[in-house]
């Protein structure tokens, strides 16, 4: 289970590095995880990238996500210290923000993401066995 008591500001971007893992999901299971995030009351959705092909999001959780996310579908990549930076431009070439730094929280609480991203699957399921 991921620990949650890190707190979300625990991602600010520092001199000694960003502090951050990326929560890595297919586009349509993560843009519906955004939908969901953005509605909630707290909506602490903190940044979010997408590829160039449109075929992943990744989205910012806080340093140490990593070592426990087991969300099926989906991989948590540590980035502590390797370059992941909440900076205007995209933090990996070939990508761009879906949710921009300044326009987000630090990050997204993986407590909260884990439960958008079950209910966007269930969503998607849903709407796949309908039709």
């Amino acid at each position: 289970m991921v620990e949650t008591n890190r707190g979300v500001g625990a991602c600010a971007p520092s001199e000694a590095g960003p502090g951050c893992d990326l929560v890595t999901v297919p586009a349509r299971q993560g843009l519906e995880a955004v939908d969901i995030l953005r509605r909630a009351p707290e909506d602490a959705v903190g940044p979010v990238l997408h590829d160039g092909g449109g075929d992943t999001l990744g989205f910012v959780v806080p340093a140490g996500t990593a070592a426990g996310w087991d969300v099926p579908g989906s991989t948590c990549t540590e980035t502590d210290g390797r370059g992941l930076r909440l900076a205007p431009a995209p933090p990996v070439e070939g990508s761009d923000w879906l949710l921009p730094p300044e326009e987000a929280d630090p990050a997204t609480d993986p407590a909260v993401l884990r439960r958008a991203l079950d209910e966007a699957a269930r969503m998607i399921e849903a709407a796949d066995s309908c039709c």
